[in-house]
């Protein structure tokens, strides 16, 4: 099996360090940069599996860095903020970002959180199954429509009025999972669990964050914001 690539982008030398070292124990390969252009640089050389990245980094931030990436690449981002409030967190989810893990952190909640986002990346596939929507026109096998929103649930590939919609894996399986039941309330917690992966409580503006990047792209109106309870795909 191929070794799993980590790019880490952190400015503390005594983080880097002993995160890099962390990793390393537990069979990853890592490239480390003190900044933010250098990151950039290491990325457009080396390609990682994923990206590991402090919010902030001098030279360039890490959500801009993270925006730049996602202008280029759908692979894996991690975002780290030392303040679980700040609005760091919810930016780098805006920039693409997978998820996010606090500082200061355990090293083996990191490489947990490290290897759920490779599972999903992994499995992109996510559920399928119709719900209650109907085939295409033409009775393709796993398409499923939604007014103008085609869902192609074996080629991962979606359309919006016969156009093209490019989603990140993690806004992919997110899509699949309101597929798979168009119509039925989904709460944030099932979400956590079935999109990111976690099996316990997690922080939920991951969600809301990742639903609104997607209502932007397959329609405002598609999704619905159910008060108390989650989001609904309409059918």
């Amino acid at each position: 099996m191929a070794e799993t690539h980590v790019l880490f982008v952190e400015d503390d030398d005594v983080i880097r360090e002993a995160t890099t070292l962390a990793l390393e124990r537990d069979g990853f390969v890592v490239t480390a940069m003190p900044d933010g252009l250098s990151g950039l640089e290491s990325f457009r050389a080396d390609r990682p599996d994923i990206a590991l990245l402090d919010v902030m980094v001098p030279g360039m931030d890490g959500v801009s860095l993270c925006r730049r990436i996602r202008d280029e690449s759908t692979v894996p981002v991690i975002m780290l903020s030392a303040r679980a409030d700040s609005i760091d967190v919810v930016l780098g989810l805006e920039a693409g970002a997978d998820d996010y893990v606090t500082k200061p952190f355990d090293g083996s909640v990191l490489v947990a959180r490290i290897r759920a986002v490779l599972r999903r990346f992994g499995h992109a596939g996510g559920p399928n199954g119709g719900g209650g929507a109907d085939e295409d026109a033409d009775g393709e096998r796993g398409v499923l429509t939604f007014g103008e929103l085609e869902v192609d649930t074996e080629g991962m590939e979606v359309r919006k009025a016969g156009a093209p919609v490019a989603l990140t894996p993690t806004e992919m399986r997110l899509l699949l999972e309101f597929s798979s039941a168009p119509g039925t309330v989904l709460s944030r917690d099932r979400l956590l669990e079935r999109v990111w992966d976690y099996d316990w409580g997690g922080d939920t503006r991951v969600v809301d964050v990742h639903v609104q990047r997607l209502r932007t792209k397959i329609g405002q109106d598609r999704i619905e914001t159910v008060r108390g309870f989650g989001y609904k795909l309409k059918a």
